[in-house]
């Protein structure tokens, strides 16, 4: 009887997470969470992990580069706000990133304008 039990809270925990997974649900930045590592996982396949926007999919869809003057000189909330509600043909993130984890975004892109 117990063992049953065992099994079913395990299988309902792994529902859970898989429907959290499927529905993307934000989650809080961890501590480990950087700028850097939310870039690779979530921008990197259209703006390049270099954020040169030098991918298939991002000259395809003309990405600008996250280092020039043009993107750099958009304000913190511009730039959230793109993340967020999404721009053009790139996604919105809101409901699928935390704030927390969008401003680490920022945070990043900020440092991609100081590699030039």
């Amino acid at each position: 009887m117990k063992l049953r039990t065992i099994s079913r809270v395990a299988r309902v925990t792994l529902c859970v997470g898989f429907v959290a997974g499927l529905f993307q649900i934000p989650v809080r930045a961890s501590a480990q969470e950087t700028g850097e590592s939310l870039f690779k996982g979530k921008c990197a396949m259209c703006h390049g992990a270099d954020g040169a926007g030098k991918t298939m999919m991002g000259e395809k869809l003309k990405i600008p580069d996250l280092h020039s003057f043009d993107v750099q000189k958009k304000s913190d909330a511009d730039l959230t706000g793109t993340i967020a509600k999404g721009k053009d043909r790139m996604p919105a993130y809101e409901g699928k990133l935390s704030k927390e984890q969008i401003d680490l975004l920022v945070g990043f892109i900020r440092e991609l304008g100081k590699k030039q």
